[in-house]
């Protein structure tokens, strides 16, 4: 099969890009930041607002970590949705598998890093009842596919260099972590992402070596926590180079998502991984629109034989210091129960199915397997981005 593979998808990195196309009308969701603190309930929050941090600006905000209750209204939703075999629709979640150990770093005086793995539990006064158990009952019924985001979502380099640099970064930090906050991106942009500094004096991507042992242990981390390793990724900021997709691909990762922008078919890079580009934005919590546009947005896929791939993070399911859950689930119950409506053939699939579909020529449905015809065509508008991340 691998030698099949590297002969069907082979080709030079600067070669012409073969995207896959299919017969019948697919839908994926895909999803971001799962696992991942931000701000910690109401308490952190009025310790921030007390500290001087002025919030209520932007959703971001806003953003803190799902409850059991948020994840078990999303199961819920997503069962209640069915495709053309009677398969349920399914969300694959990217997790971050650590977040600063706070209690730790307080005791270094807030000028060293130290994180606690998922594994571990959720740091300092974090508390979440019955939240890995929500997790790993969703996967279990088969609507949450979760996948790798990595180990944690911003660049230890940058942060590291702003401590030991001083001044108002470094402030912000520690007023951020007193409250056991991590950061809040839409403020500190020059946190980075977890594989790309993006500031001198090392601007740019992290070594082939760094990178490796970073997702090295999110992988090892990730497969003790969900007893199972990941199929697909997808880097913080979507900022991966050909460095992260070699580690991904040593480790077992078949599948790569990437950020969203025109409607583009998934293709395979010499890495022997499968490329997803994200075709819809839904972000209730960013802007809103009318069902009608996001169908139109589906059928421009549907003509092409693209899959459409709904991006949609896990900010719009937290409803702790504002109910952001409620009109995302209305909304993507709209969302879903029109495409149902309009394209009676339609498929719910995940990562690992499509991998299955341009490999095999099928996947495993609920009833058994489901053929879906593949075609390959070049594609002019992937020359500029098959490359790696920006």
């Amino acid at each position: 099969m691998l030698d099949f593979a590297r002969k069907l998808f082979g080709r030079s990195r600067n070669g012409p890009v073969r995207g896959f196309c299919f017969d019948r009308p697919l839908v994926l969701l895909q999803s971001d930041d799962w696992g991942r603190v931000g701000v910690r309930d109401r308490e952190g929050y009025e310790l921030l607002r007390a500290d001087g941090v002025r919030l209520g600006q932007h959703p971001y905000d806003f953003y803190t970590l799902e409850t059991a209750e948020d994840v078990i209204a999303l199961r819920d939703l997503l069962k209640s949705h069915r495709d053309s075999t009677g398969r349920s629709a399914s969300l694959v979640m990217n997790f971050l598998l650590a977040n600063l150990d706070f209690p730790r770093m307080a005791e270094a005086g807030l000028n060293e890093i130290h994180v606690r793995l998922l594994t571990d539990g959720l740091p300092g006064k974090w508390k979440r009842p019955g939240l890995f158990e929500a997790y790993r009952q969703g996967t279990a019924d088969g609507v949450f596919h979760p996948a790798l985001h990595g180990l944690i979502h911003f660049c230890c380099r940058a942060v590291e260099h702003a401590l030991a640099k001083g001044g108002e970064r470094s402030a912000l930090l520690k007023s951020l972590w007193k409250a056991e906050t991590p950061y809040i991106y839409w403020r500190m942009p020059w946190v980075g992402y977890e594989y790309c500094n993006p500031e001198r004096p090392h601007a740019g991507f992290l070594s082939a070596e760094a990178q490796s042992a970073l997702i090295g242990e999110a992988v090892k981390t990730f497969t003790r926590f969900f007893s199972a390793s990941p199929v697909s990724a997808c880097a913080p900021g979507y900022r991966a180079n050909h460095d992260t997709h070699a580690a991904w691909s040593e480790r077992g990762i078949r599948v790569a998502q990437n950020g969203s922008g025109a409607p583009l078919p998934p293709h395979m890079n010499d890495c022997e991984i499968l490329n997803l580009y994200r075709t819809i934005d839904f972000e209730p919590t960013q802007h809103d629109l009318p069902v009608e546009k996001y169908l139109q947005l589906a059928d421009a896929c549907f003509a092409r034989g693209v899959p459409v791939i709904i991006s949609v993070h896990s900010i719009n399911f937290h409803s702790t210091l504002k109910d952001f859950r409620g009109p995302t689930l209305r909304a993507l119950d709209g969302i879903l129960s029109a495409l149902e409506r309009k394209y009676p053939n339609l498929l719910y699939v995940h990562d690992g199915d499509l991998y299955d579909i341009v490999t095999r020529g099928r996947f495993k449905a609920t009833h058994g397997p489901v053929s879906v015809k593949v075609k390959q065509q070049e594609v002019e508008d992937l020359r500029s981005m098959v490359g790696w991340g920006e």
